[in-house]
């Protein structure tokens, strides 16, 4: 008799079977694209059947659409078309940006540009990883009928100055200027203080070649100044999940605290800040579950 697996073991050995890979090769069957936001030109991928329900993946400060390689293909597996594209200021999309107005990278240009990119095609089942969490929950505050579901991936969950809560150096965030916190980030990415592999390590120093060092400094202090949508979201009426790693660089508890408040589920992996990279199966098993919730007739 055939041994039925249940999904979440199956998941948790698929990802511990994770070996090192190219990051900058998407998918064989990813699709390119251009897109003209009001910052720019965007950079993009996708991946999956267009008429299928639409899922958009959003990379967070020093990262890329790159950062959902292993994430993408069982979402699209599951019968979902992926597309992710690369914040303005960032890696491919480094010429988009700044802001006509403000001469910086803000969140009035993060959320035009996300809401043009969701008005640009179906209602989405939306990912908004670290600060681009941040940016999708304004958004979906503004226009919650763009939104499937939203996935809050080790996204803070604090308002005003989020580094307050981050460990270790939360004693210290009122004092730093927003280029010494960009700049201990790009450090840290840079000596590799995340310990990742070699392969992943060569990749994320060439992204950080090419992205725009302004647009990370204007990203920090944008996140010292985190807008409270709290009790928008909250409202929303969209199924929400906050997805976290237990040694994200915001403590679990603050995640736990958060997902009370709007009302989201909440899942916690055996990693870090990273969990698209580390834990991409288990990570998209509760999103599917997620979309599933949405999908249900009220």
């Amino acid at each position: 008799m055939e041994t039925v697996v249940d999904p979440r073991t199956r998941a948790v050995g698929l990802d511990a079977g994770i070996r090192p890979i190219d990051w900058s090769r998407p998918d064989p069957d990813a699709v390119p694209f251009r897109f003209e936001a009001p910052s720019g030109v965007l950079a993009g991928w996708s991946l999956g059947d267009p008429s299928s329900p639409r899922v958009v993946l959003l990379p967070g400060a020093t990262g890329s659409k790159e950062d959902f390689v292993l994430l993408a293909p069982p979402l699209a597996r599951a019968g979902y078309y992926v597309q992710s594209y690369d914040l303005a200021g960032q890696f491919e999309s480094a010429a988009a940006g700044p802001s006509r107005t403000t001469g910086k990278w803000d969140y009035p240009l993060y959320v035009a540009d996300l809401l043009a990119f969701l008005e640009s095609g179906a209602p989405a089942h939306v990912l908004g990883y670290s600060f681009a969490g941040v940016v999708a929950q304004l958004v979906l505050a503004a226009r919650p009928g763009l939104f499937l579901s939203l996935t809050l991936l080790t996204s803070p969950p604090l308002t005003g100055n989020v580094f307050r809560g981050v460990k270790i150096v939360g004693p210290f965030a009122r004092f730093l200027s927003a280029h010494v916190g960009a700049g201990l980030m790009i450090w840290g990415i840079q000596t590799n203080k995340n310990g990742v592999d070699d392969q992943r390590l060569a990749f994320v120093r060439d992204r950080l070649t090419v992205t725009r060092r302004e647009s990370v400094d204007d990203i920090i202090e944008l996140m010292m100044a985190t807008p409270d949508v709290t009790a928008a979201v909250a409202t929303s009426g969209v199924p929400l999940l906050i997805a976290t790693g237990e040694h994200d660089l915001w403590p679990v508890r603050m995640h736990a605290e958060y997902a009370d408040r709007i009302g989201a589920e909440l899942a916690v992996y055996r990693t870090g800040h990273s969990p698209c990279e580390t834990t991409p199966n288990q990570l998209a098993l509760d999103m599917i579950t997620t979309f599933q919730r949405a999908e249900q007739p009220a």
